[in-house]
């Protein structure tokens, strides 16, 4: 089954439609690669991803726990590096001040954030730096 379909807009621009919901995106190149940075850029939607990821797990660890993620909010920071150009970091900032959770309870949460799917198949060269701040 297809995820999605791309397409080629020009200068530097893509549009992804997601298959099945027929949601779309756009992307661009940024502005430091000859883009014009007015979208995500692909190495952008990769960083966001991992940080959706991360609370997409703890929110079904969440519901299995009955924890209330209700205002908990993250920052991503991509970090580039260059020959070849990759992102060499990426740093997420939890907001979970707004969560009430045992020390058990944060213990799992964090434990399902860096074991999402995408914190697992990244590169082991791409350095995963999470902070959860409660």
């Amino acid at each position: 089954m297809i995820t999605s379909k791309v397409n080629y807009l020009g200068k530097l621009r893509t549009q992804a439609v997601h298959e099945r919901s027929k949601q779309e995106y756009i992307s661009d190149a940024p502005i430091d690669n000859n883009g014009k940075g007015e979208a995500f850029s692909p190495t952008d939607l990769v960083s966001t991803a991992l940080c959706s990821c991360m609370m997409t797990l703890m929110g079904m660890l969440a519901d299995r726990e009955n924890i209330d993620l209700a205002g908990m909010s993250a920052s991503v920071t991509k970090i580039m590096k260059a020959d070849p150009r990759r992102i060499s970091e990426v740093i997420i900032h939890f907001d979970m001040t707004t969560v009430q959770a045992t020390i058990n309870q944060r213990t799992k949460l964090e434990r399902a954030a860096l074991t999402c799917p995408v914190a697992m198949s990244l590169s082991k060269e791409l350095k995963q730096t999470v902070h959860f701040n409660y």
